[in-house]
Parts: C-alpha cells; structure tokens; sequence
C-alpha cells in the first residue's frame, strides 16, 4: 500500500510539475472535478432515495476526498463533526452550546493553522477546515434560532432554522458534501436536508446538467487565464528587484493587473465548485419571478457581471466569495445588533474575517484596508447622492463615460494595493511591497478625513447647490 501510495504521489508530482503547478493544488483541482462523476453517481442511482443511504455515500466521497488529499489528517474533521453532535445532543438550543460551539471550532481552526502555517498560502488539512468550521457553527446557530419563536427571527433566519437536532449522520453528510468540502460554498443544513429528502424541488429529475456544465467549463476558462497569468507576472516579481526598478505608475497599474489574475485562481475553484452544486440539484432556487425560469443560483458564490463590471469596492464585496459574506452577515454582524453600532458590528466582522483565514499579519492588513476603503466610499456616496443636480452632472453626456473608465481603472488598481498583504501574508513582505507603492492607499482612504471637506466643497460648487442642513441631527 506505501509503495502504491508513493507511486501516486509520484506521478502527480511529475504532472504538476509539467503543469507548472504545486503538487497539492493539483490534488484539489482533482478533488473539486471528481464532484462532477460523483454527482451524477448520485444522480441516477439515489437522488430522491433513501435519505439514509444519501448520506452515507456523501460521507464516504467526501471522507475519500480528504484521504486523497491529507491522509489521516482527516480525523481533525471527524473529531469536529462528533464534538458538534455531541453539543446538540446535550445541550443544543442554548446560548451556551452556541458560545461553545463557536470557541471550540474557532479555537480548533487557530490551532490548525499555527501547526501547519509556514510562511506561504499552505494547501493543507486546515485549508477545508475553515469551510467546515463555519458550517458546524452555523448549524448550532440554526437549532438555536429553532426554539425561538418564529415570529422573533429574521427573514434569513427563518430559511435556516432547525426545528430539531440533526443526527451524527446527517451532521457528517452534510459536512462531507462533496460538491463543497474542499473549497465551499456554504449552505444550511435545513437546504442539505431539504434536498436529500426531495422537498427542495421534488423527485423528478432536474434539468441541471447544462447550466452546472456551463458553470464548471466557465471555471475551467478562468482558471486557464488565472495559470496563463501568473505565469507572466508571479508573485515574487511584486516584491523583485525589477518591479522596484519601475516608476511609480507602472508599478501600481502592474499590481492592479496582478490582483486581477491572483483572483482568478480563487474564482475558478468556486464556480467549478458551483458547478458541482448545480449539477447535483442543490443549487435549486426558485423560478425567476420575471421570466419563470428556473435559477440555480442558491450555492452561487461569485457573481461574475457584477464582479467584473465593478466600479466600486462595494460591488466586489457583493459578488466576491459571496456565500461566506453573507455567513458573516447572518452569524456575526446582524448578531452583534444589540450594540448599537454599525461600526463596531463592522470591525468586529472583518476581524473575525481576518481571524478565520489564518495567523499572518497580511489577514489584518486587507481587513483593515477593506474597512477605510468601505467607509470612504459609503461617506463620499451619501454625499454625492444628498444632490440630485450633482448626480446629473457626473452621469451626463461623455462624462458618463469618463467616469466610468476613471473608476474602473481606481477599483483595479486599488483592488491590487489591499490584496498586496492577503497574498504576500508577512509583515517583512507586505511592508515593503506597501514601501515600493508610497503607502498610496493608505494615505488616499485613511486620510480621508482630513481632506474629505475640501473635496466636498468643490463637488458642492460644481452641484451649484447649497449646503443642505441635516434635520435629523439637530
């Protein structure tokens, strides 16, 4: 078995290295393809069969992904997967089991990291780990807001709340999902169950297979840009002596180009992923109350028109890894409600965002980037849109245009200045990457405060219009 074991890892070896690939993203672009056979495995032999036997082939291919990939590492998720039964089972809807739910996972998941972590993006068994930590802790989440009166919850809440607590095998098929151990997306348990007991959209076959093809062959273009790309510009050349040899123009628009295509690498995996989702029937949501026809939209976890059309950093948060944005938003920011404060509900977010992506010190330094960059936008916008004259002005004739193209080239090339540290992830990295650019973005939405009056002015001079004086404050 060892010499079988070593044969495998052998020629994987020999065919990332004519890919010009590392060894373990290959072994995940495999695990996340092999969703496509194993979906229609399921498909025409026990979709809308035994729930029972459901979940168990789901444990047993996603159990056969980890192997694959981590070895016997899996037993980190096993033990997970257990000690959130084992909450529910004894003291599940409670406050407490949420607390302990939620620092036991998270504690989990920072010890992970910091026996893995090396001084690089590590493919290793606390990579999917991070997925399955939100999901065990939004299922504790779920059989909590499920006895609560119905009335008391939210529209979201209302979707994924658990009624009941989920046997150890329900728990573990819905973990081991194929389609979505590895690299996402999220979704609820209460969709998981829906869909293995056919009350998501019936028995009958769904007509799935083209849009989930169309999806996964979408991500397999993307990821052909994204191995293309990187190969002209790395990411050892944003910190080389070269680039530092450029003007300070050049530079910036090179990283703006970098950031674009280092992304591509993350949106590939999600739409091959999604692709997967589709396929199987579990991406089912609805018709379209336009047009009637079906969505398949419910695991969608990048909005491509939006993403690529974007000409605000909002547009990217809307359609970037939308599926755990919107985990955040149900399980930490609205949650944090009882404070009273849109600003500390929003730090606490995104350092929770930054917490569960690892260690590093580049986490911190995009989260807190993503925030001055959030508040800068939010505030100049709600200026802006206080005059309906100047919002005519700036969308008329060929200055319509003008500004499209002046924001486009400032979400690109800004988008390239805060991925910087989320790539380069150490503090001697990301800080001469930031020296190399001037601190240019920092000095730009950081420093907004202080020179926000005076570009007020002259927007309102431009408006023609006078100061409106807030009632609401007085």
């Amino acid at each position: 078995m060892a010499g079988v074991m070593a044969d495998d890892r052998s020629f994987l070896q020999a065919f990332a290295n004519l890919l010009g690939a590392p060894e373990p993203a290959l072994r995940l672009l495999i695990s996340i393809l092999i969703g496509y056979p194993l979906v229609l495995i399921h498909r025409y032999t026990l979709y809308c069969k035994s729930p029972h036997l459901q979940h168990l082939y789901f444990i047993a291919s996603g159990v056969s992904i980890a192997l694959f990939n981590y070895g016997q590492n899996v037993v980190h998720s096993a033990v997970c997967i257990m000690v959130a039964w084992l909450l529910l089972l004894t003291i599940g809807g409670t406050l407490a089991s949420v607390i302990i739910s939620f620092v036991f996972q998270m504690a989990y998941l920072l010890v992970g990291y910091y026996l893995t972590g090396t001084d690089t993006y590590d493919i290793k068994w606390s990579m999917p780990h991070c997925v399955l930590t939100l999901r065990l802790i939004a299922l504790t989440y779920d059989v909590y807001d499920g006895k609560k009166d119905p009335v008391s919850l939210s529209s979201d809440q209302q979707k994924t709340a658990l009624g009941f607590t989920p046997s150890l095998v329900e728990i573990a098929g819905h973990t081991y999902f194929p389609a979505s151990f590895m690299v996402g997306p999220q979704f609820s348990m209460r969709r998981y169950l829906d869909f293995v007991k056919g009350t998501l959209m019936g028995c009958e076959l769904p007509p799935c297979m083209i849009p989930g093809v169309m999806r996964g062959g979408l991500g397999l273009v993307y990821l052909a840009i994204y191995q293309v790309g990187i190969s002209w510009l790395p990411d050892a050349f944003i910190n080389s002596e070269d680039f530092n040899a450029l003007t300070l123009w050049q530079r910036h628009v090179l990283v703006g180009l970098w950031a674009k295509i280092t992304l591509y690498k993350y949106v590939s995996c999600w739409l091959i992923a999604e692709g997967v989702c589709i396929m199987s029937g579990l991406a089912f949501n609805g018709q379209d109350p336009k047009s009637g026809e079906t969505q398949w939209d419910g695991c969608r976890n990048i909005q491509i028109i939006r993403y690529e059309g974007a000409t605000q950093f909002g547009h990217i948060i809307q359609s970037f890894n939308s599926n755990t944005n919107a985990w955040v938003a149900q399980y930490v920011y609205k949650r944090l409600r009882f404070l009273n404060n849109r600003y500390v509900s929003q730090v606490s977010a995104l350092v929770f965002l930054a917490v569960w992506h690892g260690l590093h010190s580049g986490y911190y330094a995009c989260f807190f980037m993503e925030f001055v960059v959030m508040n800068f936008e939010r505030d100049l916008s709600n200026f802006v849109n206080q005059y309906p004259r100047l919002v005519s002005v700036l969308n008329a004739g060929p200055l319509k245009y003008i500004k499209l193209v002046v924001l486009k080239i400032y979400v690109v090339i800004f988008m390239g200045y805060c991925l910087g540290p989320f790539v380069l992830l150490k503090l001697h990295r990301w800080w001469k990457f930031y020296q190399s650019l001037c601190f240019s973005g920092h000095i730009f939405f950081a420093g907004w405060p202080l020179y926000a009056p005076a570009v007020k002015a002259i927007l309102k001079t431009v408006a023609g219009e006078r100061v409106r004086i807030d009632k609401k404050k007085e």
